[in-house]
């Protein structure tokens, strides 16, 4: 079976233009990203799945620059350029993150993947109910599965949220939702990367952090946070959008 993380990733963003290509300690975010995946010994690759449009050549180059493979589909349809992905790559399982989760932590990534090789679920995902951070979600399915729900899926909506349908759809696919430990818990966190205020908390984060550290934890993360407590102020104020 081979499997493979699939980032979604673009320029346009309507609250923080160029987010993923944003630089602190001289390192892009999508190349922290696919860095920090990179680590996790279970990706047979890492595909940047991005648009056509052309300031997305930018997120092209990033993302080979740093060693992963790179589909090019719509801008609007997300479901179909996640899918078209797989199938380009031949990919049987899908790791799905998006691009704003620039410190996700390989721990968590492979806890969830190994929840799903252990389960008979055909979607495992730690972010359908949040417990962990904003910032921290994996969404693990096979592609024959997201193929199925792409038939059924024709609302914007459900093109635009690549596993909404799936989501909405119990009946239809068996769904296992995983929950933080105790210690992990805190789902009114935002460590994802939305807004300026949002790249100001990371920025503190991996600037602090990073140097000790390249592969920082989300505990180690929060120990920080719980330290500073000052800091969670900087993007207390954000008002977090629907599914990602």
């Amino acid at each position: 079976m081979k499997v493979a993380a699939i980032i979604e990733a673009r320029m346009a963003s309507s609250r923080l233009p160029g987010k993923v290509l944003l630089p602190v300690l001289s390192l892009p975010m999508l190349g922290r990203l696919i860095m920090r995946l990179k680590s996790i010994g279970l990706f047979d690759q890492i595909i940047v799945a991005t648009s056509e449009n052309l300031e997305d050549s930018l997120v092209t180059e990033t993302a080979i620059k740093y060693g992963a493979e790179v589909y090019r589909g719509s801008e609007s349809d997300v479901l179909g350029r996640v899918l078209d992905a797989a199938k380009q790559f031949n990919v049987d399982l899908i790791v799905e993150i998006t691009g704003d989760c620039p410190i996700i932590d390989p721990l968590i990534v492979t806890s969830i993947i190994k929840s799903y090789l252990k389960s008979d679920a055909d979607y495992v995902s730690n972010s359908n109910i949040r417990s962990y951070p904003d910032g921290m979600d994996v969404q693990v399915y096979k592609t024959k599965v997201l193929e199925h729900s792409s038939v059924l899926a024709h609302s914007p909506l459900e093109r635009e949220h690549v596993t909404l349908h799936i989501r909405q759809n119990p009946n239809l696919y068996k769904i296992l939702d995983i929950l933080a430990p105790m210690e992990l818990y805190n789902p009114s966190l935002g460590l994802t990367l939305d807004t300026i205020e949002d790249f100001n908390l990371l920025t503190t984060i991996i600037e602090n952090l990073e140097p000790k550290k390249f592969l920082f934890s989300l505990k180690e993360t929060l120990e920080f946070l719980d330290t500073n407590k000052r800091f969670l102020k900087i993007n207390s104020n954000v008002v977090r959008k629907g599914d990602s």
